[in-house]
């Protein structure tokens, strides 16, 4: 089933406002004991309402260092994988979305439900980790902006993983690391088109936005890219 086509129907049961909160203030600490982290723009995430942050993905930690940087709770989509085992406990404890192993249909409900309680939702669109240049994304945020109507927030997460590092493997200790927060994406929509249309219009904005704003990051940081995917080869 696309992306446009995805059923609403509310999940019974939704992660708490709070939730993140202990999780967050656990990443603060470590930000600033285990690595180092730099963080600009969180003037641009909304204090309140409804919000998307979408952006970058090269390493495994990027997900708890953007929840660190961000200056508000945020539920984050989480690859099935993750959602296993102790450390799955954990996260969902911290209020995280999980995939199901073969499709997001649920995850994507969750967090529709999530935006429409007024939460803050974090999306990697590219769907795993990688060289983060957001050359392909997937179409789950453009579903979730059109059907919420919330803003899209982009964000870079930037020296979780360098070139040559595999993705699976946390930073080394004391490593410079960077998260930038930008504008809301501005979005040309017409709410008189198909649903189906307006979602792929969305998603060819947002992939072009994401990559420009990720590529101005880099650009400020100084911190490049991994050309590689960090993955092992087959």
């Amino acid at each position: 089933m696309s992306a446009a086509a995805q059923p609403r129907r509310a999940p019974s049961r939704l992660p708490g406002r709070c939730q993140p909160g202990w999780a967050r203030c656990l990443m603060v600490l470590a930000e600033h004991i285990y690595v180092t982290t730099k963080v600009v723009g969180r003037e641009h995430v909304p204090r309140s309402g409804p919000a998307i942050l979408a952006g970058n993905h090269t390493g495994l930690v990027d997900g708890p260092v953007v929840l660190g940087a961000c200056p508000r709770e945020v539920h984050f989509i989480m690859k099935w994988a993750l959602g296993q085992g102790l450390g799955g406990w954990f996260l969902k404890a911290a209020g995280q979305v999980p995939l199901a192993k073969d499709n997001g249909r649920e995850a994507l409900r969750t967090c529709l439900a999530l935006l429409e309680r007024g939460s803050l939702v974090g999306i990697f669109p590219e769907g795993t980790r990688g060289d983060g240049k957001m050359r392909h994304i997937h179409p789950g945020v453009a579903w979730l902006a059109v059907n919420s109507d919330a803003p899209v927030i982009p964000f870079a997460c930037l020296g979780t993983r360098r070139q040559g590092e595999s993705a699976s493997r946390v930073p080394p200790f004391r490593r410079k690391l960077y998260v930038s927060f930008g504008p809301a994406l501005e979005l040309d929509r017409d709410r008189e088109a198909p649903r189906r249309d307006q979602i792929a219009s969305a998603l060819e904005q947002i992939s072009a936005g994401l990559a420009a704003y990720v590529g101005a990051a880099v650009a400020a940081s100084g911190i490049e890219l991994p050309s590689d995917s960090g993955r092992k080869p087959e």
